[in-house]
């Protein structure tokens, strides 16, 4: 507990420092592009390693982390090539690309291959000040048939699959192992709730209660995973607000947005895929190192997209402003969103249809954060007409 009220004490020191860092409303900015959750071979993915890492490294990321389940790819292991990767010609894929560096045998007839560990595959795509590769790890649990799934940023040790008494108990022993190891190793890295309405397994309320959590997925591209919700399951961005309504009662930091890709498949391409390229992360941060990443998305320095892009975004003492990198053709519409002292939810402030838009604060207001939605439709979505959008994170005013 004493871990834990040190760490609650510091993420509200990043708020407070946040606010004093954007007094200076025109200083430069530099924005890195990243996806924090992807699957490999390691686990369920259906490719090579470097040939997802490649794919990043191609279409324009700067970052990427392979988050496989309950497993941080630092073994021995030599995958049996099936008839899957026989259909879809992974093996010949990844040697026509990657050549002498693949290691393959035959066993009983079998075609195995190595699968090249974190360390040996950073050191072959990772560029420094140009391409980050980060370790990371998707803790897989459940409760009672109930997913609960966190993925860990710049993870160093495995942490194995906890098991609780509740969906709630799961994640906070969890939360409380990436808590305990970044201390005792003294790295940065984050944990983060992945999907909540996959299976419906994570609730509204049990991340209320939560303690030390300052990341969820507010976005996540499998095709299984609820974003919208249905008729007995709110939405993740209105789950959001809930929670740090909640969360600023009980002065705890915010909660903040990530929008992620989770790719599993990477030879088929659909709404029925969980493919690349969906959803990402946009980091304001000085310098292409996990440091420097970490610290900038601790203080709430980033937005989450899944197509659109922003050109400027300042916050200082007085207002917000939002200048949209803008598609042509494409037309735009910008929501401030707020939560005001003595409301009961949070509500549009304020909204704009342009490519910029800027937001006065109010003496009532509390947090504020900006939705930007487009009509430009998403070139592989995974509902039916999905349209690029964008979250800022929220903005504790009061």
């Amino acid at each position: 507990m004493k871990v834990l009220n040190q760490l609650l004490l510091f993420g509200a020191g990043i708020i407070i420092l946040m606010l004093i860092s954007c007094k200076n409303i025109e200083e430069e900015q530099n924005w890195y592009k990243g996806n924090l959750h992807t699957h490999s071979l390691w686990s369920d993915g259906d490719d090579f390693p470097e040939m997802i890492i490649q794919w990043y490294k191609d279409n324009d990321y700067q970052f990427i982390a392979l988050s496989d389940h309950n497993t941080i790819a630092d073994s021995e292991f030599w995958y049996e090539i099936r008839e899957r990767e026989l259909k879809n010609k992974t093996l010949e894929k990844y040697q026509n690309r990657f050549g002498d560096w693949v290691e393959t045998k035959t066993n009983s007839g079998k075609t195995l291959v190595r699968l090249k560990t974190f360390e040996e595959f950073r050191s072959k795509l990772q560029v420094q000040d140009s391409f980050l590769v980060i370790k990371s790890e998707e803790v897989t649990s459940s409760f009672k048939n109930k997913p609960v799934h966190i993925n860990v940023t710049n993870i160093e040790e495995k942490i194995d699959p906890i098991r609780g008494t509740s969906v709630l108990d799961v994640m906070q022993r969890t939360l409380d192992a990436v808590h305990e190891q970044r201390k005792r190793l003294n790295i940065p890295m984050f944990a983060h709730i992945n999907h909540p309405n996959f299976g419906y397994g994570i609730s509204t309320e049990d991340l209320k209660q939560l303690n030390g959590e300052r990341f969820f997925e507010v976005y996540n591209g499998h095709p299984a995973v609820n974003n919208e919700g249905n008729d007995t399951h709110v939405d993740t961005e209105t789950m959001w607000d809930l929670i740090n309504i909640h969360y600023y009662k009980e002065e705890k930091p915010l909660l903040f947005g990530i929008a992620t890709d989770d790719s599993h498949r990477y030879h088929s391409f659909s709404s029925d895929d969980s493919n690349s390229g969906r959803g990402w992360v946009m980091v304001n941060s000085k310098k292409l190192d996990t440091d420097h990443l970490i610290s900038a998305m601790e203080s709430g320095d980033f937005y989450a997209s899944t197509g659109v892009f922003l050109e400027k975004l300042y916050m200082d003492q007085d207002e917000i402003k939002i200048v949209i990198d803008s598609e042509v053709g494409v037309n735009y519409e910008i929501a401030f969103m707020g939560y005001q002292k003595g409301a009961e939810e949070v509500v549009t402030l304020k909204k704009i249809q342009g490519t910029s838009a800027s937001y006065n604060y109010q003496k009532e207001d509390v947090f504020v954060r900006v939705s930007i939605n487009s009509d430009a439709k998403k070139e592989n979505p995974i509902i039916e007409n999905e349209t690029k959008k964008a979250w800022t994170q929220p903005l504790l005013l009061r």
